[in-house]
């Protein structure tokens, strides 16, 4: 399965004659092939794939493609003249918000056409994930979930957050993920108040929260997600901002529709926790687009000024952050929908005592 149609689409529309893909993540997005060198070419009248010898005869599965082998005197820039020769292309979009100055420069001089960049249209197609992306990442979702069923098995006083960090990597893993979606975050207790906290050698203690932020990579296309769970009890207060935090993601999700800006799904939550008197402690948007990257556009957010299309698929995650003390997050992953949207994310969201 490959994306290759929906980017041969984007020619008229951004001006272009063929589109040139050198990033990992949009090579894959057209190819459907994961590798760390090669590039893709896509014209009207034929596509095509230039990889070296390390990933030759793996690339032969590519469907759509016609493939080349880089060599001594056949570098990337003589096949890809030699395509532009051939079809009269004039002007070869380029990925500009991931190719290098240094790579643009190189290519510009080399290259027999115009290069022009295409900015945000390769996103803007893949924001709209189709059936077959989606399905791959409620299969990310599930592997995820199970992974920290296990985990919620195993947590308790005195093991540290590295330890539980590992466990979610390691599960995830077993279950079938190819990777990691990014670096699990699992903070603690006064830990717990750091969004982004990195996996310390503390361990657990009676009376924390633990905040485990993580998610894995099946079939190219990420899951993520957060639980905030109490390890022997948690106090009024605990309690309390966790309540404030699940109302703020229902208000939010119940906002989430396809043509919906960002930044009105993010006002309805946030409003949930200012007006409980903690807006300056949700110091970040209520969620991001992913996909084959974990942080896509268009995002859910007091910045975000377009709309969310039918299929993006959003993280939901507000969260309060007490300096000091803790902080709770709960994120699920919604499918945007006509209608509103469909949580994939399964895992009990009720407050968890271990």
């Amino acid at each position: 399965m490959n994306n290759a149609k929906r980017l041969a689409a984007l020619l008229g529309e951004c001006g272009v004659d063929a589109l040139l893909l050198t990033s990992p993540e949009n090579r894959f997005y057209a190819t459907g092939f994961e590798s760390t060198a090669g590039l893709a070419l896509i014209t009207p009248e034929k596509n095509y794939f230039f990889t070296d010898f390390r990933y030759f005869e793996a690339a032969s599965k590519i469907e759509g493609f016609e493939l080349s082998m880089v060599g001594n005197d056949r570098n990337y820039t003589v096949l890809i003249n030699e395509v532009l020769e051939e079809h009269n292309i004039k002007r070869l979009g380029y990925e500009d918000l991931k190719m290098s100055v240094m790579e643009h420069a190189k290519l510009q001089k080399a290259l027999h056409a115009e290069m022009v960049p295409t900015g945000y249209a390769i996103y803007s197609a893949r924001a709209s994930k189709a059936d077959w992306e989606i399905d791959r990442m409620k299969k990310a979702q599930e592997i995820s979930e199970r992974a920290l069923d296990d985990v919620l098995g195993i947590i308790r006083p005195g093991l540290t957050e590295k330890e539980i960090a590992a466990e979610l990597v390691y599960r995830m893993l077993k279950y079938g993920a190819e990777n990691t979606s990014f670096d699990p975050i699992v903070v603690s207790g006064k830990n717990s108040s750091m969004p982004h906290g990195v996996p310390s050698h503390k361990k657990i203690e009676d009376g924390d929260f633990v905040t485990m932020d993580f998610g894995c990579i099946y079939g190219g296309y990420c899951s993520d997600m957060t639980r905030t769970v109490a390890v022997g009890h948690a106090d009024e207060e605990m309690r309390k901002i966790y309540g404030i935090v699940l109302e703020a993601q229902a208000a939010g999700i119940a906002a989430a529709k396809a043509g919906v800006y960002g930044r009105d799904v993010d006002a309805a939550a946030r409003k949930v926790i200012e007006d409980a008197g903690y807006g300056e402690y949700f110091g970040h948007g209520f969620g991001h687009s992913l996909g084959i990257e974990i942080h896509e556009p268009p995002n859910a957010s007091t910045s975000e000024t377009g709309t969310l299309p039918k299929g993006a698929v959003i993280s939901a995650e507000p969260g309060i952050y007490l300096p000091g003390k803790f902080g709770v997050r709960i994120e699920d992953v919604l499918v945007i929908t006509e209608e509103g949207c469909e949580n994939i994310t399964k895992a009990k969201k009720d407050l968890i005592i271990l």
